[in-house]
């Protein structure tokens, strides 16, 4: 089911227009169409969600998963078709029931707790009760559509509101996105802010950087879905203006130490919600990457075997060792990525350092004075190295034939 343009905020609508002589609408349609193609006209679209969104804007420059998640496709699914083990990640059932549970308990009372922590680090007026709307509708649109309204009231009624799993709504390379944060508070002022309750724990005040990292890139989606509802909404008298509506810094709720009582952080998300907006604001130019594709190629399942991988390389991919932790066909792509000596393989990091040195091979030549500009930074140091190198196996060498 489709959501009206009225009530569906679109990426691209702060971006302009890539083709300003194609009504909007048809070039909408157009886009579904041939990702239903590429998709197969048996397969049933994968949603995206804020967790796809995330793992999108993490890895930018991989035009595959661009394409691939935007076209709904099964990676998992597809990793098996090309005879590649599908890369397990996510949670355990362990840790989803004791996530669930310590979010039950950061809620209850009517979120008495979580308003505490939210007033502890924004200060403001003090909260003594929550008004706790109800969200529920038909379908995703219409959950959608009512946390729309009970975002307006909530803003207008100069109290606190907390709206518990709000559906909000982004368009992204022309499908629906839903997306479902944990919580999100209206404070009295009209502000919103975002809730992400999470199970991993904070210790002496501080959490794992990777987790916490995660969870930045996650609500970034959220806070950017959010800043599309509050531009459609319009301005409240006596509150913040559409652009200011929104909070950039997010309520991070953790167990405390290693116990299962809640404290809260704020994590500035700004960086991340950058690098998200301009992400997605390629994937509405999503179009450009399948008209790169030969004629009639599809990534449905029923394909021959080389008929789908051939189909999977003509897409280019970034690879990297993180990818493992965040999408189904990273076994694959990590694979091809080795067979080519690709230094991608060795971390983002590293591939940064290097430069126009592609591969593990052009690394080592340019190392040895094989090959390479020596006016380029990344050949001089990579000379260097190796001289540094060979004087310190020297001097290993020469040492022992003294102590023999």
């Amino acid at each position: 089911m489709s959501v009206p343009d009225a009530r569906l905020p679109r990426v691209s609508e702060s971006q302009g227009s890539a083709r300003p002589t194609t009504p909007p609408r048809e070039r909408t349609t157009a886009i579904r169409q041939r990702l239903a193609e590429l998709r197969g006209p048996t397969a049933v679209p994968r949603p995206l969600d804020a967790r796809a969104l995330a793992a999108l804007a993490a890895n930018p420059g991989c035009r595959r998963r661009a394409l691939l998640d935007g076209a709904g496709v099964d990676k998992g699914a597809l990793a098996e078709a090309l005879g590649s083990p599908s890369a397990a990640f996510g949670q355990s059932q362990f840790a989803i029931a004791r996530g669930n549970t310590f979010e039950s308990r950061v809620k209850s009372d009517g979120g008495t707790e979580l308003l505490r922590l939210l007033h502890e680090h924004t200060g403001g007026e003090a909260p003594k009760d929550a008004a706790v709307p109800d969200l529920a509708a038909a379908g995703p649109e219409g959950r959608a559509a009512r946390t729309a309204l009970a975002l307006r009231e909530a803003t207008a009624s100069g109290g606190w509101t907390l709206l518990d799993h709000p559906m909000l709504a982004l368009e992204v390379a022309g499908s629906p996105a839903y997306l479902e944060p944990d919580a999100v508070v209206v404070a009295p002022d009209g502000r919103w802010t975002v809730v992400e309750i999470k199970s991993f724990p904070m210790i002496d005040a501080a959490a794992d950087p990777s987790k916490v990292g995660a969870a930045a890139r996650q609500a970034a989606v959220y806070v950017l879905a959010l800043e599309r509802v509050a531009g459609l909404l319009g301005g409240t008298p006596g509150t913040p203006g559409p652009a200011d509506r929104v909070a950039h810094s997010v309520l991070l709720v953790c167990p405390k130490d290693f116990s299962n009582l809640p404290t809260a952080s704020l994590v500035d998300v700004r960086k991340q919600l950058s690098v998200t907006r301009r992400q997605l604001a390629r994937l509405t130019r999503i179009e450009e990457i399948a008209d790169a594709l030969a004629p009639g190629a599809s990534f449905a399942l029923d394909r021959p075997a080389p008929e789908l991988t051939e189909t999977v390389e003509s897409v280019p991919a970034t690879y990297a060792p993180e990818c493992l932790a965040a999408c189904e066909l990273a076994f694959h792509c990590r694979d091809r990525a080795r067979a080519v000596d690709a230094v991608t393989a060795l971390g983002r990091g590293l591939r940064a350092e290097l430069g126009g040195l592609t591969s593990v091979g052009a690394v080592l030549d340019a190392a040895r004075g094989r090959a390479g500009d020596p006016s380029d930074p990344a050949v001089a140091a990579l000379r260097r190295a190796a001289a540094l190198r060979a004087e310190a196996l020297e001097g290993a060498a020469a040492g022992g034939a003294v102590c023999r």
